[in-house]
This record gives structure tokens, sequence and C-alpha cells, in this order.
């Protein structure tokens, strides 16, 4: 065995991964709490909140996302950020958001060698950047990994994951449900990017709930999560299709050129179901004034619940909503459907497109 594993082991926590992954649908912790039982670092209060919002001892964590080139990305960083000013015992130190792999590899490099706490990773790349979360790993920094897996399960102490099959099943389930009794009904599917194994994981969680109540994708197009792409995937989708009974759209971002090819089109015999939460989307749920009828999330809290954690981490706190011992190895947040009659729940996590 190399000394590299033997390292390797020592830091990671000695248990596999857990067999379910721990579902949650927003940010972890609360409002410091207004009163607290003693023992473990557990509290119950009115607030919800408990010991382990209380000022602690000083935590550095380095954080580093790609750049916010998408809505989406945007609200993840923003979150991120605004979740350790909650914290007088964080200090955040945040990296030059990239999509130049080797541009994030140095900065985290760079955290290693300031000696963080911790560390909050949104790779580019997962594969690309597992390497150098080892490296931080056996330095001895918790590497909190958020969204996109690194190629080992040693790379990381926690792995936090929207739910990309999730999402597909969300949307299916929602529309076999509006549908009913319809065999013949045509479902269409409008992509982000086909090849990508995030847009394969929800176009198969998809077909499977269809499946599940006897529908099937009637056409499939694919844009490239991007509002000139939508446009331009939807409007030869339109020409293709006569007639449409729904429609899923994996990506709220790419949904605006998707509106604006139905609205250009004068289409409006099918209801839409889009994908990943934007609060732009969500605002026309609310009004009920457009096709859109639903919409799957797909949170973007994520880092910030990243940050959440590695606070945790690097004080030795467990996870007090858990009676076990311990923060997870992986927690994995739902795909919630937001419709009209749940959508105030949801306008505080939206994000703009």
């Amino acid at each position: 065995m190399s000394e590299r594993t033997i390292r390797r082991r020592m830091v990671a926590v000695p248990a596999a991964l857990a067999a379910g992954a721990l579902l949650l649908t927003g940010c972890l912790g609360g409002e410091p709490p207004e009163e607290e039982t003693t023992g473990g670092g557990t509290t119950t209060s009115s607030g919800g909140g408990t010991a382990n919002d209380e000022t602690g001892e000083t935590v550095t964590i380095g954080f580093s996302a790609p750049a916010a080139d998408h809505g989406w990305m945007g609200a993840i960083s923003s979150a991120a950020l605004e979740t350790a000013e909650q914290y007088d015992d964080i200090e955040l130190r945040q990296a030059e958001a990239t999509n130049d792999v080797n541009m994030q590899i140095s900065h985290i490099e760079q955290f290693i060698n300031e000696g963080v706490d911790a560390i909050v990773l949104l790779p580019f790349d997962g594969d690309a950047l597992t390497e150098v979360a080892l490296d931080a790993m056996e330095a001895g920094i918790p590497v909190i990994n958020v969204d996109r897996e690194f190629s080992s399960p040693f790379a990381s102490r926690v792995t936090i994951l929207g739910d990309n099959y999730g999402m597909g099943v969300s949307a299916g389930t929602y529309i076999c449900e509006e549908l009913g009794d319809q065999p013949d009904a045509v479902v269409a599917e409008i992509q982000g990017i086909a090849n990508l194994p995030l847009t394969q994981d929800r176009s198969q969680g998809f077909a499977d709930a269809l499946d599940d109540c006897g529908l099937s994708v009637s056409t499939q197009v694919a844009a490239d999560f991007t509002i000139q792409g939508g446009e331009t995937a939807t409007s030869n989708l339109l020409q293709a299709e006569p007639e449409i009974d729904a429609i899923w759209n994996h990506d709220d971002d790419q949904g605006i050129g998707v509106l604006a090819a139905i609205e250009n089109a004068g289409r409006d015999e099918f209801f839409m179901v889009g994908g990943a939460g934007s609060l732009d989307v969500m605002e026309q749920i609310q009004a009920g004034d457009t096709v859109m009828q639903a919409t799957v999330v797909y949170p973007s809290t994520q880092a910030a619940d990243g940050i959440k954690l590695a606070r945790l981490v690097a004080q030795d706190k467990d996870f007090s909503d858990l009676a076990s011992a311990d923060v997870p190895r992986m927690i994995q947040l739902n795909a919630p459907v937001v419709t009209a009659e749940n959508v105030e729940h949801y306008l505080e996590i939206g994000f703009r497109s």
C-alpha cells in the first residue's frame, strides 16, 4: 500500500458512503436559539435554531466556484457569501470565480498553503479537481464538495448534491398527474446540453416517471442552457409538432428563450414545466398568466449549505438535527415541484435568470 493511500485513509472518514442520502430542502441551521438544553450540542427552541448556531471558535473557510455566467451559478455564490456573513465566527476567503480548471486548482493550492480550516469547492470539472482536493484532505483540511462530484470518495469530507435524476422524476410525475388517463398525449422535452451526464440523468428520470403512467417522450430537442439556444430549439420543436399537450424544459434560464419562442408562435394549447427554480418562473407561476404551470427545483442553496457544513466540521460539531453523531458524508437535496399552490414557500430560494 502506497504512502499516499495510507495518508488518504487517515484523513478520510472511515465509514463508507451512506447507503441512502439525507434529503434536505433548504439551508441548514437557522436563527440563534432562544433557549437551549445541555448535552451533545443539541438544543430546542421556538425559533428552530440550535446551539450550533451560537458563535464558536473562528474558522477560516476557502470558497471556490465557477464563473457566474448563468443565473443559477450566480445564485450559488451569492447564497454562499450571504450565509457566511450570518456567522461572526466565519472568516470567508473567496477565490476568483473561474471556468479555467488550472486557475481553480491554483486557488485550492493557495488555500492549502494558507492553512484554511475547511474548503467549500464547487469544481468546474469534478474529475480535474479531484487530485488537488485529495491534497487538501491529506493536509488535514476537510473539503466540502458541492454539486459536481469528485472521482474519488477520499477527496471530500462531505459531498452535497442536487438530484438530477429526481428532477426528471418530479417533472414526469407532475405531468402524469395533470394529463391523467391520456395515453396518446404528446409530451415534449427540451434538454440543456444533451451529452452531459446531468442532462442524461434528468432525461432518464423523466422517461422512467412517464413510463410509470403509460406515457413517453414524444419528441425531444436539445438547447445549450442559454436563452438563444432555448429559443432556437423551441422554435424548431413547435414547427415540427402541430399539437402538444405538455413540455418539460430542463432549465429556467434557457426557459426565457423557450417562452419567447412559444409567444412568437402564438401557441397555448399545452402547459409547461420548468427546471431549476428561477424566481422569474416562480413569479410567472404565481401570476398564472402564461403556459408556465410549474417548475422543478434544483437548489441554488447547495454552496450555502456547504458553508454551514464546513463550519460544523471545522468546529468539530455534530449535526444536531440527527440522532447520529457527526456530519453526514453525503447529502442530496430534494427536487420538489413548485406550483401555484406552494410557490410562496419557495420564493425565498428562487434566483434571478
